[in-house]
Formats: structure tokens, C-alpha cells, sequence
């Protein structure tokens, strides 16, 4: 029973540190463009040199603090289908808080954040929006994790 245990432990050890999201299933799909945005090159915006006016220079402080960018978008109904059901399981078991919805031109947008110990600040920012029912319509899902300041931009 020993060795039962320390081999099941073993072997599900790994996925602890190579978890994947729960939306990288949408990486490999025909219907699905998908624009990735890792730390590194938000990092790189350190190493640009160029003017910019205090707005300006507010918005890319707070774009160091992004660790990832993550965006999908599917004109396909099934997929959009399974990422909404994707979209709800995940919010719900992340905890997220609802920010905003709006309905617009049969759009659905639900923006929900995950805050830190200061209302503020946000170490997670998920936005689906659902596209219509006519041809050619686009439903994306955006998640972006970090550390950012809301209150910051607002400044």
C-alpha cells in the first residue's frame, strides 16, 4: 500500500508544476486565433527608449506588472459554445468578482477580475465577449494575470 502511495504521488507530482490553463485547449484549434503575450516582452518595454507624456508613461508602468497576455478568438459556434461553458467553470472556480457587463449589437461582454488585498490592485482580468448569432461573428476570450493597479490609470 506504501509503494501505492509514493508511486501515485510520483507520477501526478509533475502536473503540479507543468499545469496548463484552462484555456490553452484553444491553442491548437483550427477555428481559434490566438495572440500570447508572455512576461518577457512585457519586460522589453524597460529596454525601449522613446518619448512619451505622463498618460502615456502610466499606461506602460502598468504594463510591467503583466505577467501574461492570453487572447482567443472563434467565428466557430461550437467553440464558442465550449468556451463559454470554459469561461463560466473557470470564474466560478477561480473565485473572479464581476467588473462590468454590457450588451451591445447582440454582443454579451462580462469583464470579471481577480483582486489582491487592496481593492485596487488586480492580479487577474478575464473578459469574454459572446459574439451574436450571425455568420462571422466573433466571440474572444482575454485573460490577463499580473499585478497591476486600477486605481493607477485612473490617476
Amino acid at each position: 500500500m506504501r509503494k501505492f502511495i509514493i508511486t501515485t504521488v510520483l507520477v501526478l507530482l509533475p502536473s503540479l508544476f507543468f499545469a496548463q490553463s484552462a484555456f490553452d485547449k484553444y491553442s491548437d484549434m483550427d477555428d481559434v486565433t490566438m495572440v500570447v503575450i508572455n512576461k518577457k516582452s512585457f519586460d522589453l518595454l524597460d529596454q525601449l527608449s522613446f518619448k512619451m507624456d505622463a498618460k502615456t508613461e502610466k499606461y506602460v508602468s502598468q504594463l510591467k506588472n503583466v505577467k501574461n497576455f492570453k487572447m482567443y478568438s472563434t467565428s466557430s459556434n461550437k467553440i464558442s459554445g465550449d468556451m463559454k461553458q470554459t469561461f463560466d467553470a473557470y470564474r466560478k472556480k477561480q473565485n473572479l468578482e464581476p467588473l462590468m457587463t454590457v450588451k451591445q449589437d447582440g454582443n454579451n461582454i462580462n469583464i470579471y477580475v481577480k483582486s489582491n488585498d487592496d481593492s485596487s490592485k488586480v492580479s487577474e482580468f478575464l473578459m469574454f465577449i459572446e459574439g451574436g448569432d450571425k455568420k462571422g461573428d466573433q466571440t474572444v476570450l482575454l485573460s490577463l494575470t499580473g499585478d497591476f493597479d486600477l486605481a493607477a490609470l485612473d490617476k
